[in-house]
């Protein structure tokens, strides 16, 4: 549609996850008539981040050493593990306070249909940490979807066997919502996970 830099700019903006056509374009025209000083300031940190990040050689969360923060503080325990797919749902449960085990990042869930299957993700490295003996409690906190699902109980069968405890996270309703409005599956999990009062 437009030419040279900008078309570029509105391509590469394109393939970012999340990024449609219209975004990508309003995006673009954001950069054109912003402050130079804000431009370098997003181009530097754009070439900062693929300098300096790397995954944790423990857990696979994002680091900028060796390993991660979660990883570094001697103030948690070995002996609960939390499986998660991606270094943002470690964001997301640390920002509870709750929790104070480590972490193991998978760098995604079974997928079939795109390919991905369990030897495209960290589990042989999880299985190793596993063999330690250290762990006593595994936590399965894979997205509720189809892939995670599939990925928690591949997990949960090859885990078992070691003699630690397995657990998923609860899932239902949200804080806040109507019942009239949860799918059938939210419910149903909602019943079977229903504790005392």
């Amino acid at each position: 549609m437009y030419e040279g830099a900008i078309q570029d700019l509105i391509d590469e903006l394109g393939r970012l996850p999340g990024v449609g056509p219209k975004s990508a374009q309003r995006i673009a025209f954001h950069v054109l008539s912003a402050d130079p000083a804000d431009v370098n300031r997003l181009a530097g940190a754009l070439r900062k981040v693929k300098e300096l990040v790397r995954f944790c050689t423990t857990c696979f969360n994002v680091a900028e050493s060796d390993q991660c923060r979660v990883c570094r503080d001697t103030r948690r325990t070995n002996e609960v593990l939390c499986v998660v797919e991606e270094p943002k749902d470690v964001v997301a449960i640390e920002r509870t306070g709750e929790f104070r085990g480590r972490y193991h990042v998978l760098g995604g869930a079974i997928n079939p249909l795109e390919g991905i299957g369990p030897d495209n993700l960290r589990i042989r490295e999880l299985l190793l940490r596993l063999g330690t003996g250290e762990v006593k409690e595994l936590i399965l906190a894979t997205d509720p979807n189809t892939e995670g699902e599939a990925t928690a109980t591949y997990l949960a069968l090859m885990v078992k066997p070691m003699g630690i405890a397995v657990t998923r996270l609860a899932s239902g309703l949200p804080v806040g919502g109507d019942l009239e409005y949860a799918d059938e599956i939210t419910l149903g999990r909602a019943f079977e996970g229903r504790r005392a009062v």
